[in-house]
């Protein structure tokens, strides 16, 4: 019987894990912590291992560590909770899968990625990957989902429709997040789950000893550093001036100020728990005499982690639409992404020579595409508009195929398919 939790909320991973499930021997399922991994895995699992679980003085840990295999013991699927705290594990249930083969026996679960060196084999055909990251809209129920991500790309006809949703509520819900742990706070303390998670970041409790221990200072100058250049395309070379910056204007504490390299093993420290992620610079592998920029946008996993580490609120977000149009598009690119891979895609961005920039670009695995801009605003969306009919025709010259789908998506307002056929879609109406 699956280990269903009160209160879960169904997420759109749960397809994509039964799916795995039936395809390999274990499925480890990845993100950042208090995304809600280990309820999910539970709800499809007939027993349990927490690595981490205190009780005999953690007792499971130091099984595992003497022999991995003791804690593979128990009915399938079995939950390995936290594996990475014993690497070993990973070639334990991959020996296991080997020696007797099966279908959906382990789900592994994970907030850091160790370092290859620590376990043996790859996994390669055993072990699928899943990512995991905070909910989306429509899975936190504030989204109505008249408009699903599919029918975009079908081309369909919408009829237009206002998705009712003021300003207020908005930056409400980006402060808060997609942490399941949150949705059950009052509006005005949900901003908390954020706030702890950063605060535990800075005390390294996040690493669990699997890397270096990284200064506070250091990495809360850098956090600050990333979250001011949130969803574009900054540097290592621009975040350690405007880190050194920020050492010039608090003289007495030098600490703060890091080397180049530093700043690359501390981004790179970041990725590995989940809490910043690229999205990459897109290709259409087209043959043209415009220099495609393949920079990566860098992206919290969450638009709250940024918030928090700004240490801002609602008011000041109020008064500097500018800062909070960038952590707008944070949502909304941490959103199309769950709905990119859930189809089979990935989620990317454009940027060129000419200065041709496009938010988000999905791709699907048979080659189709859609282009989507993100704009705040009701007064942006003819530029938005523009920008897409520019992509597409530029790519079309060239010898790409012609787009799935051209899309606006806005912070609430009037949802609609223009005559030229780009889509305006609310993100608070946006699904899967």
């Amino acid at each position: 019987m699956a280990l269903k939790q009160d209160g879960y909320k169904k997420r759109l991973v749960d397809k994509k894990l039964t799916e795995y499930l039936s395809l390999f021997g274990a499925v480890s399922v990845e993100g950042p912590k208090w995304c809600g991994k280990t309820w999910t895995s539970l709800y499809q699992a007939n027993s349990v291992s927490y690595i981490m679980d205190p009780a005999g003085n953690y007792s499971n840990r130091k099984r595992a560590e003497l022999n991995p295999s003791l804690i593979l013991e128990g009915k399938i699927p079995r939950v390995i909770d936290e594996w990475q705290e014993v690497p070993g594990i990973w070639d334990a249930v991959r020996f296991n899968i080997d020696k007797a083969p099966g279908f959906g026996k382990y789900i592994l679960t994970g907030s850091v990625t160790p370092p290859q060196e620590s376990y043996m084999h790859s996994g390669a055909g055993r072990i699928a990957i899943l990512r995991m990251r905070p909910m989306t809209l429509y899975e936190s129920g504030d989204s109505d989902g008249i408009v699903s991500f599919a029918s975009l790309f079908s081309n369909k006809r919408i009829k237009p429709f206002t998705a009712d949703i003021d300003l207020a509520r908005l930056i409400d819900i980006t402060i808060r997040g997609g942490w399941p742990q949150a949705l059950n706070l009052p509006i005005e303390k949900a901003g908390s789950v954020s706030i702890e998670y950063v605060k535990a970041l800075l005390k390294n409790d996040l690493f669990n000893g699997v890397f270096s221990k990284r200064n506070p200072a250091k990495l809360h100058v850098l956090l600050r550093s990333l979250a001011r250049n949130n969803a574009t395309t900054v540097n290592e070379i621009t975040l350690t001036k405007d880190i050194d910056g920020e050492k010039r204007k608090n003289q007495s504490n030098e600490d703060t100020a890091v080397s180049r390299n530093s700043v690359s093993e501390y981004i790179a420290d970041l990725k590995r728990i989940f809490v910043i992620e690229d999205i990459p610079g897109w290709d259409p592998g087209i043959r043209s005499k415009t220099r495609i920029r393949m920079s990566s946008k860098i992206i919290f996993a969450d638009p709250s982690l940024a918030i928090a580490a700004l240490g801002i609120g609602k008011q000041r977000l109020f008064e500097d639409l500018n800062t909070f149009g960038f952590m707008f598009e944070n949502l909304c690119l941490r959103d199309l992404a769950v709905y990119s891979e859930f189809h089979g895609g990935s989620l990317y961005h454009y940027r060129d020579n000419s200065n041709l920039e496009v938010d988000a670009i999905a791709e699907m695995k048979d080659g189709s595409w859609g282009a989507f801009e993100i704009k705040l605003g009701e007064n942006q969306i003819e530029a938005a508009a523009q920008t897409l009919i520019r992509l597409k025709n530029k790519m079309v010259s060239n010898g790409a195929r012609e787009p799935s789908c051209l899309a606006v998506i806005t912070g609430g307002g009037l949802g609609r398919k223009r005559k030229d056929g780009i889509y305006v879609v609310p993100i608070n109406s946006l699904k899967s």
